[in-house]
Order: C-alpha cells, then structure tokens, then sequence
C-alpha cells in the first residue's frame, strides 16, 4: 500500500493571497471583490506574509529553496472557481526534496508551494439529487500545498503524520487551534498498481476514515479479479465513505500557463535571512538528548505548555535532569494550568525557589507539594477540610512525644523539625497548609529545647 498526501493549509494571514480582501468573512460572499472574483482587467498583488510563512515552512521541512519563482494558472472548469483558473506555483516551487520524520521514518517531501483557494461548495439534498450553493469568501485565501512521496503505508501513519506536522506548523506560523478539523488534503491512495484521489478531506479523523475506507473498497475489487479506475472521488463524511467525482486528470489536462499579471519573485535572500525557530517536537528530541528524558515525558513536558519547558530546562540547569523531570512531570505538570493563571509569566520565578530548598534538604517533598498547592490556589480546600487524626494540635504534641530524639537534635541543629513536618503531612494526607504545620512543630519543640 502507497499514500501520498497533497495537504493544504490555510495561512494564518489578515487578507488574501492577492488582494486586500479579509481572510475572516462571516457573511455568505461578503468578503469579496473584483480581483478574487476575476473580474476583467483585474490585477492581482502578492501578500508578501503569505510568501514569508511558506518560505519558512519551506525551510523547515528541509527543502532546497528556489533561487526565483514565478506563479501559473491551472486551467479546469468547476462551480468553486469563479476565474475558471487557480493561480498556483507549477514550475518553481518555493521548495523541492524535503523531509519530516513521523514514528521515526523519514517521509519524503516533493515540493512546498502557494497559491490560493477556490471557494466553497455547500451540498444539499439526497445523493443523486443534489444542488451545489458556492460561498467565494475563501476564493483567493492564501494556502500553502505540501506535496509528500507516497511513502506512507497506512491511514493511521498518515493521520500521525499530519498530527505531528500541525503541532509543529502551530508553533512555526502561528496556526489555529481549530485547524485539525480545518486542514484539508488529497489523498493519492494505491492499493494495487493504480492509485485513486480522494479529494478535498476535512481534517484528520476523516482522512484517516477515508483512506481506511478506500483501502477496503479497493482491496475487495482486486480480490474479485476487477481493475482499479484511475479517478477522483470525493469523501462522504456523514456515510463514511468515498464517491466518485470525476475521472482524474493528468497534469497536462491543466493547461499551465504562466500568470502574465504578477512578475518573477527572487526569493533567495529572503530565504537566507529567514530564521526558522526550534519548534515543539525539535525540542522534545533535543531534551530527550540533552538530558536523557523519554520520548513520551519529552513530549508531554514540551506539549503541556512552552513555558513549562522552559522550566524544566532551568531546573536541570541547576538541579540536574533528575530532579527536574521528577517535579516537572508530577506535580508542576498537574499545577501548571492554575500556576499559569494565577501568576502568569512569573510561575516559574515563584517555583524554583520551592525546589531549590528541597533540593538543599530545606524542606521535604511533602512541604514543597504543600506549597505548590498554595501557589495553585488550593490553600483553601487544605486550610478548612478536617483531619482523619484529630485536631492538629494534639498531633503535632502526641508526635513530638513518640520522637525525643527530634527534640535533642533539634537544639542544634533546627532542621531537624522537617523530620516532624513530613509526619504530620503524612498522617493528614496534605489536609492543612504547610506554614500552619510548620510553625506549630517548631513551637512545640521550642518549649522543649
């Protein structure tokens, strides 16, 4: 089995790939003009946003970059093209030969390019009844087309594919939160010698549906001795299964031509210049290197949060890798939302101190979980809820009693009293707040000294 993927990914940019129009219309068609709707003597101009972000994307899956570039116009006849041609990159695009590695296969990259989308259709009524409604508000919205090999050997490595393509491309450009269920791609699907598309596929869980699909369709007419047509066929998502739409086209049928409206674009400078940042799964493989983490807490620290990442890197700095993925993968990864919202950029300032006297001997763990509940906003549930062993008081006294070797140490040596601390956050469970505790073991042994 072979799957190529033609994935396409709307860029997060405020207008259009070559006009001004608004790429956030609400209103059916209200997000229009002369030049996405191909108006004559219209004139398209290139958002240079669109051309940064795909350069750097370009870069980042490890393209060789195009010195220049120019854009064509793909010529077919559909309700969603209103021009009746998408201008597209055909023979330059802004990157060739590329990789990204899933499940630690390399998968291959052919080419990285831009150009912008069609509108949408919207079917409605019974299947063999249909009428097609075309919304033109995403007609010329910047996309940009990643083209992989068909080196993907079933649906659920290309879905893990796109997964961990999206929560890099989030962090590199500055994707939605809701575009698992917005990317779109054309899956070229081979089960035999010919291979079908599946055309236009809403997000992952549907792509992987309709490659799971097609592998079954497909499998049971070789089976009984029949050909695969060569077509495209679109996906039914409420059926869960794939359509035919149209026999599929070969590349010559498009007619490319170059787009006489907009000139040669030299991109090579640009494209030096651009910085590619280190991205959330290139860092997970950096911790797991540098501090000899698992690839599951690697991702789950880097995945939780950037900033927690950056907390971790700083208490492996000074406390070392064990300590850090101790205390970051347990309690700070179950704080962290709550840290977050109560001190914001400044959590990590107010945690490291806590984990430096636990790393001193200080304080003992049992205290520091105290005082990260505190951090998180949970003193109020430890302060008020009643104790399985009885007043505190009488604890603190009858523990002080049973421990006279506490008592002689603590005259010189004061740490001794965490000893007693860590007893009485045990026998409570965590149930009072560590200062209370704190100051009254210290109290009793006070008298005693």
């Amino acid at each position: 089995m072979k799957i190529g993927l033609e994935i396409h990914i709307q860029l997060p940019t405020r207008t259009k790939l070559f006009c001004s129009c608004s790429t956030a219309g609400d209103e059916v068609n209200s997000s229009v003009c002369p030049i996405c709707l191909g108006f004559p003597g219209s004139r398209p101009m290139l958002n240079r946003r669109a051309l940064e972000m795909g350069i750097s994307i370009a870069k980042f899956l490890n393209c060789t970059i195009s010195e220049r570039v120019w854009f064509s116009r793909k010529t077919y006849f559909y309700p969603d093209l209103v021009k009746n041609f998408q201008i597209t990159q055909y023979e330059t695009p802004l990157g060739r030969d590329g990789h990204f590695t899933v499940g630690g296969r390399r998968i291959g990259i052919w080419e990285i390019h831009i150009e912008e989308d069609p509108g949408r259709i919207k079917r409605a009524g019974r299947a063999g009844e249909e009428i097609a409604l075309v919304d033109y508000n995403r007609s010329g919205v910047p996309l940009v087309e990643i083209v992989t090999a068909p080196d993907l050997t079933s649906p659920e490595e290309a879905r893990a594919f796109l997964s961990d393509l999206l929560i890099e491309l989030r962090h590199l450009i500055g994707l939605s939160a809701q575009d698992e269920t917005t990317v779109r791609a054309d899956a070229n699907i081979s089960v035999g010698e010919e291979r079908v598309e599946i055309k236009n596929i809403n997000g992952l869980k549907n792509i992987e549906r309709g490659l799971k699909f097609e592998v079954k369709r497909q499998s049971k007419l070789l089976a009984a001795g029949k050909k695969i047509t060569r077509e495209t066929r679109r996906y039914d998502e409420e059926r869960g299964t794939t359509l035919p739409s149209r026999e599929k086209e070969f590349e010559e049928d498009y007619g490319y031509i170059g787009e006489p409206d907009l000139g040669t674009f030299n991109i090579g400078q640009m494209a030096r210049a651009l910085e590619v940042p280190e991205t959330p799964l290139a860092r997970a493989s950096r911790l797991e290197r540098e501090h000899g983490l698992a690839s599951s807490s690697a991702r789950q620290i880097v995945l939780t949060s950037w900033e927690l990442a950056d907390l971790f890197e700083t208490l492996a700095a000074r406390f070392g890798a064990e300590t850090a993925t101790t205390w970051t993968l347990g309690p700070l990864s179950s704080h962290w939302k709550e840290l977050q919202e109560r001190h914001g950029d400044g959590a990590g300032e107010k945690v490291v101190p806590i984990i430096e006297e636990v790393h001193t001997g200080a304080i003992t763990d049992a205290e520091a979980r105290m005082r990260l509940d505190v951090l998180a906003g949970r003193e109020a549930v430890i302060a008020t809820a009643p104790t399985a062993q009885g007043d505190l008081e009488q604890l603190v006294v009858r523990l002080v009693d049973e421990h006279p070797e506490v008592v002689k140490d603590y005259r010189n040596n004061p740490r001794a009293a965490n000893f007693l601390i860590g007893q009485v956050m045990k026998e409570t469970q965590g149930r009072y707040a560590s200062k209370e505790v704190s100051d009254m073991i210290r109290k009793e042994l006070e008298k005693r000294v």
